[in-house]
């Protein structure tokens, strides 16, 4: 049995495909999931209460946001509208994570209105000037710190653009995609690159390039247009910290890009949907090169199993997923609000059960 470890010490080992004391683990939740935790355990934060052995960190917010009101003018827009700092707009839906896009570069067609665009000041000094003293302070509490890049290059790229006019592109304006993607991907590697000068532990890059049955778009379409450009995002950061843990999240089933990904420097898949793809199987073809972060469903087992069932899936998954190492077990997107409270605890009550090795 391996000696008890730290919070951080167990994470860096199971991500690590090696035999931790017991299996790491981690959740996510929407707003009406957030309530219900508070309405339960009042001013303790959930990570704490239940053990959560990781904690994010990234760069202040933007002092000064690009004005992006030319880029909605003429539509009929709620006031319900939020803009982020890339400039994407998004009618909040007040009950789950989705929200409704609105795309602010939909209608542009040239590389010269790439070059106009107020681009975000993400790379900017004092943005990142925390960074390193808020990863040391995680160390010392022995937690394992974070630095989330999900939508790394395609993701970011369509809440640009939108998806169809996107694909379309990477058709019939081969020019603008480039521009486009390439802008993407320089930010990209330079918050890499701040990240692994923070220290952290695990860089979390992805996008959603898979749904339910495969991927959205051919491999030879992800091998042309991203795959190079994710090397250099991992790439730029190993550079800086060879040893960084390089995390990618895309939904659905990448079976058919992973050893790609594997080849390109990827150590951890994220989020094993269960839904779309057996866990032991992905286990059994690639666990002796990556580690997995996920795999309990969202879609099935977290809203709709008993308690009972929650508990048994978490077991068959530590037999399987986490034999010998290399799993962090967490449910495979937020929780939505159809989870009961009661399955919530009987996920992290069987990790406490079953979860030691």
């Amino acid at each position: 049995m391996p000696a008890e470890m730290t919070p951080r010490e167990r994470v860096l080992t199971a991500l690590r495909r090696r035999t931790p004391d017991r299996v790491p683990k981690s959740f996510g939740w929407t707003p009406p999931v957030w309530a219900l935790l508070r309405e339960k355990l009042g001013d303790v934060h959930p990570y704490d209460y239940f053990g959560v052995e990781t904690r994010p960190v990234g760069p202040v917010p933007s002092l000064e946001p690009g004005d992006f009101r030319r880029y909605f003018a003429g539509l009929d827009l709620p006031p319900t509208l939020l803009v982020d700092e890339w400039g994407m707009g998004e009618i909040p839906d007040p009950e789950v994570h989705y929200t409704t896009y609105v795309y602010p570069l939909a209608r542009a067609s040239t590389v010269a209105e790439l070059a106009g665009y107020p681009w975000p000041d993400r790379l900017a000094d004092y943005r990142w000037r925390s960074i390193g003293a808020e990863v040391q302070a995680l160390h010392d509490r022995g937690l394992a710190a974070e630095g989330g890049m999900e939508c790394s290059v395609f993701e970011r790229a369509w809440y640009l653009r939108g998806m169809e006019t996107l694909f379309t592109d990477l058709a019939e304006n081969p020019a603008f995609a480039e521009d486009l993607l390439d802008r993407i991907t320089e930010i990209s590697c330079g918050t890499a690159e701040r990240y692994a000068r923070g220290d952290v532990d695990v860089l979390g890059l992805g996008d959603d390039v898979s749904q339910q049955r495969g991927m959205l778009m051919s491999p030879a379409t992800w091998r042309r247009w991203l795959k190079p450009r994710l090397a250099r995002i991992i790439a730029s950061a190993r550079a800086l910290k060879p040893d960084i843990i390089v995390r990618y999240h895309s939904d659905g089933n990448p079976e058919a890009i992973i050893p790609e990904l594997i080849e390109i420097g990827v150590d951890v898949l994220n989020p094993v949907q269960p839904e779309s793809m057996d866990p032991a199987d992905v286990k059994r073809r690639f666990g002796g090169q990556l580690a997995f972060w996920g795999t309990m469903g969202t879609q099935t087992t977290m809203p709709f199993g008993t308690p009972d069932e929650v508990s048994r899936v978490v077991r068959e998954r530590i037999e399987t997923v986490g034999a010998g190492g290399g799993l962090l077990l967490a449910p495979t997107h937020v929780l939505q609000p159809d989870v009961p409270w009661e399955n919530i605890v009987a996920f992290f009550d069987a990790i406490e059960r079953f979860g030691r090795y």
